[in-house]
């Protein structure tokens, strides 16, 4: 999410519940006759030394750093360093190991916390600096040296559905899976660590399906060809009854080509654009009306070249049949797919003949299956049935405004233009409606 809305912790808030409080933490401001500028006091304050009658004046700048707090024992792996600073016109921040070697990190946007690039190792100290600079030119600094907890017992598996380099279409969620149930009080904290970049810059959210599995979509679908990295930082990570996140995951995706299906029930026939070309029209056959094609957006989320449709069980000897299917395209968990249907050809583009799902000839099966990839959105115009939210993945199939409701955070509209990291601003993509 774009820091400046989802901040990478929550800097100075305690947890609702009194499940977690914020160390309490000293400021104090150390003068003594010497002529110096030292570092952050045991405390974690600010400190700084100056001189006597007509020595230096003291900084304008101070800073405080409230969590870790100093010689604090069994902090997470994963946890951010929070502080507040007064009068600074520049703020930094340092962590180094034991050994003193610093740790890769980036400031949030609101300036409020840094977070580390990774989960930091277990049973390790560490000592955190935070430098603020006034308009003085003067720097004051702020230490704490703490502790991390050891390895935990308990411990969730993150997954991606998705893998590194993978070429996926216009309509296709990010999809993150966890191990275990994460209890809803915990989930915010879980989505302030999970960032997407996506070049050129796209506004999206994250929503919540269930608390094993939360997916991430933009506004409009993918701008074509664009790239995108989505990272989750659970390793080390509280995510309720002594379970912890077991480790970091990061995703990075293409986009393909904008390929669009739009299915009408009215004509019977599938019009296909192409970066917002049409390049084909087909004819079709969807459900009758005993077994009718849900509408709305769905995108393709499996192909099989061959396969069996058997639903003998399920709808017993009489209704059930068991098929050889060519070119099948899933598009719900319920069965519905497009596919070649060669004993319907003679009625494709006039009647519907089909258990619910999209007949294609067996030529435009094979042109179908040729072009589309896994996450290429198709809509379904006009039927008995209206799509089940749930049945596929059928996060198009809602409104942005219900799919915001989704998020663990309260959502705001990005600010400035240009922005790469979610959510961000910029020219809406087509999105087709239902």
């Amino acid at each position: 999410m774009r820091a400046g809305q989802d901040e990478l912790i929550r800097g100075g808030s305690a947890r609702r519940g009194g499940r977690r409080a914020l160390a309490a933490v000293v400021l104090a401001a150390a003068m003594a006759l010497t002529s110096a500028c030292t570092g952050g006091g045991d405390d974690g304050s600010s400190s700084w030394q100056g001189g006597g009658d007509g020595g230096e004046k003291a900084p304008k700048a101070a800073a405080t750093i409230s969590e870790p707090a100093a010689d604090a024992k069994d902090v997470p792996a994963s946890t951010a360093i929070t502080f507040t600073t007064t009068e600074a016109q520049e703020t930094s921040v340092e962590v180094k190991d034991s050994t003193g070697k610093a740790v890769d990190g980036e400031m949030a946007a609101d300036g409020k916390s840094w977070l580390p690039a990774g989960a930091l190792d277990y049973g390790q100290t560490y000592t955190a600096t935070v430098t603020a600079t006034g308009d003085d030119g003067k720097a004051a600094t702020a230490t704490s040296t703490f502790t991390t907890m050891a390895k935990p017992s308990k411990q969730i598996r993150v997954s991606s559905f998705l893998g590194d380099n993978q070429v996926v279409g216009v309509g296709m969620p990010l999809i993150v899976k966890f191990g275990r149930a994460i209890p809803e009080d915990y989930r915010d904290d879980m989505q302030r660590r999970m960032t997407v970049t996506a070049k050129p810059a796209q506004e999206g959210v994250w929503h919540w399906v269930s608390p094993t599995e939360v997916r991430y979509r933009p506004k409009t679908f993918w701008k074509a060809n664009s790239t995108v990295s989505y990272k989750v930082q659970a390793g080390g990570l509280p995510l309720g009854d002594g379970w912890y996140g077991r480790s970091d995951l990061s995703v990075d995706v293409k986009i393909g080509p904008a390929f669009v299906m739009t299915v009408d029930n009215r004509t019977k026939r599938m019009t296909v654009t192409k970066d917002g070309k049409a390049v084909k029209t087909i004819l079709v056959s969807l459900g009758k009306k005993s077994t009718p094609s849900s509408s709305g957006t769905m995108v393709v989320i499996e192909k099989l070249r061959h396969t069996v449709f058997d639903t003998m069980e399920e709808l017993g000897p009489e209704e059930g049949y068991r098929t050889e299917i060519d070119y099948a395209q899933r598009l719900t968990w319920g069965g519905e797919f497009i596919h070649a249907a060669p004993w319907s050809e003679g009625v494709q583009g006039r009647t519907n003949v089909s258990h619910g799902c999209v007949n294609v000839s067996m030529k435009d099966g094979n042109w179908l299956f040729a072009n589309t990839r896994i996450g290429d959105p198709i809509t379904v115009k006009g039927t008995e049935r209206k799509l089940q939210n749930g049945n596929g993945w059928t996060d198009w199939n809602m409104s942005w405004d219900e799919y915001v409701k989704g998020s663990a955070l309260p959502y705001e509209p990005p600010a400035e233009p240009g922005d790469d990291t979610s959510p961000s601003a910029e020219t809406p993509s087509p999105q087709p409606t239902a």
